[in-house]
């Protein structure tokens, strides 16, 4: 049986769009919303809404959204998660913590402009290291 091929299309605009919107916007905002995101998971009601906008770092930040299309129909493709205990007991352990730290590093990245790429490409992976998302 063979299988549909899916490929990533990517929602971001041009490289220039990202880093002007970086150096304007993102910089700033992001910081809001991480803050924000931050404040909320320390609220037992809050977590879901901050897991979620963590997950939104990369768009906030530089613009960079994706997402997985079926190559014939056209149509979304969802990625297979890990088991949500698994990812539960991830996030508890280890994701919140260490977002936090790699998101202080993509920051600092981000303030040079010859690492600035690693520090995108850091924000683009945040998702995966709050909550082991695909």
């Amino acid at each position: 049986m063979i299988q549909d091929t899916t490929y990533v299309q990517t929602r971001r605009p041009g490289w220039l769009v990202q880093l002007l919107w970086f150096v304007v916007v993102g910089w700033w905002l992001g910081l809001v919303w991480t803050g924000v995101a931050w404040l909320l998971m320390n609220t037992y009601i809050g977590i879901p809404i901050g897991v979620i906008m963590l997950n939104y770092v990369p768009q906030v930040m530089a613009l960079r959204g994706q997402r997985m299309l079926d190559a014939r129909s056209g149509r979304r493709v969802e990625l297979p998660q890990y088991n949500i205990l698994l990812r539960a007991a991830y996030f508890f352990l280890v994701g919140w913590w260490l977002s936090g730290i790699w998101l202080c590093i993509a920051y600092i990245l981000c303030a040079t402009i010859i690492l600035m790429p690693l520090g995108f490409k850091m924000f683009d992976l945040t998702p995966t290291v709050v909550s082991l998302r695909q």
